[in-house]
């Protein structure tokens, strides 16, 4: 199958704009780093993944909501950050002024 997306209005990407869920939150976090189609796209692949990890283990699919997604976004790229600094022979001062 190719990888191209096509141009077309998207049903799906209309839903996923406004919701407050966690896979809406990764659709508008993609939309800031590429075009809205390719957007879409892996949005459809990673709920295709989610259906698929589904069947096979039997599980309930909750949505943990659009909050616990940023969270976990927020605290993988402070330890990322944390690693590099540490690879640069330095480290990182957690700051409690926030503006």
């Amino acid at each position: 199958m190719s990888g191209k997306t096509k141009r077309c209005s998207n049903r799906a990407a209309q839903a996923l704009r406004s919701r407050q869920s966690a896979l809406g939150a990764y659709y508008r976090r993609m939309c800031a780093r590429m075009d809205k189609p390719k957007a879409v796209t892996a949005a459809a692949h990673k709920l295709a993944r989610l259906i698929h990890a589904m069947l096979r283990h039997g599980q309930e699919y909750t949505d943990r909501g659009q909050d616990y997604f940023e969270e976990r976004y927020r605290q993988r790229v402070l330890h990322n950050l944390a690693q590099k600094a540490k690879t640069m022979g330095t480290q990182l001062v957690p700051s409690d002024n926030l503006a």
